[in-house]
């Protein structure tokens, strides 16, 4: 895939263009949220390509928050590199990077919803703010995601009126709303009954796959969680965080429970 468009939509890249990774780490070392000098992950050498399915299983405080908020440019790595779309993640918000992190879109544990603001303003907000649109007009184009996620009902609520399973569907409608290339999704199914484990697995095979919200052009998509069971036949790429290391799975996975016992934890696999 070439370069990716940027939020004023101007005319996509030709085939002659470079092709590169979605997402790129090179020797990187990853910060906390909570103090950006304190190193949670060393020397993270990942590459995502377009189309791919990541999920990234860690046990608690092993670092997937953070190194999930690094991977959207919301920071950059304490030493190494980063890359989107190949774009170097840097602080500031130069044009020409911040082309390339708005094909991110990222849905925090919780939602981290704006609680002033409506569901449906929560939704809308990115649409108004980076294509200068009307509160009306924003909040139009929003319809279909929160009809999407079945939010239409509670689009006048505050989300302080809904559970923290359905802040998560306005956090996911809103990471949406600018049509991103790549979805990072951070734990969602943490705590979830069945039903709604279902329905998040779901909605994260069709935008795997194409859905229709997105013209059926499947996404790049990145998922964290503590147990990488319900992940075990939908993620195509696998990999776990322990110790303070990133080590991905190479190998099909069935191959790498024989070596990994910290993988065979994350999947349950009692010994």
């Amino acid at each position: 895939m070439a370069a990716p468009r940027s939020y004023s939509n101007s005319q996509r890249p030709t085939a002659s263009e470079p092709v590169y990774p979605a997402l790129q780490m090179i020797d990187a070392e990853i910060g906390s949220l909570k103090s950006a000098d304190l190193v949670v992950l060393h020397e993270v050498n990942w590459r995502v390509a377009v189309g791919d399915y990541w999920a990234l299983g860690g046990l608690q405080a092993s670092g997937k928050s953070d190194l999930l908020a690094t991977a959207a440019g919301l920071m950059p790595p304490v030493k190494g590199a980063h890359l989107l779309f190949g774009k170097q993640v840097r602080a500031g918000f130069e044009p020409d990077f911040l082309a390339a992190r708005l094909c991110v879109g990222i849905v925090f544990e919780g939602g981290r919803l704006l609680h002033h603001l409506t569901i449906g303003e929560n939704v809308a907000l990115p649409i108004r703010y980076h294509e200068r649109l009307s509160l009306s007009e924003a909040l139009a184009r929003a319809d279909a995601l929160l009809d999407a996620m079945g939010l239409k009902p509670y689009a006048q609520h505050l989300p302080g009126a809904l559970s923290r399973n359905w802040q998560q569907r306005v956090a996911l409608a809103r990471a949406l709303a600018l049509r991103p290339e790549v979805l990072l999704v951070d734990n969602v199914v943490s705590g979830l009954d069945p039903r709604e484990a279902s329905w998040w697995l779901d909605i994260l095979d069709k935008l795997a796959s194409g859905h229709e919200l997105l013209d059926n052009k499947p996404m790049t998509l990145v998922t964290t969680t503590g147990d990488l069971r319900p992940f075990r036949n939908r993620a195509r790429q696998f990999a776990a965080l322990h110790e303070k290391k990133f080590i991905p799975f190479d190998q099909p996975l069935e191959n790498a429970l024989a070596t990994n016992a910290h993988l065979r934890e994350l999947l349950g696999v009692v010994e």
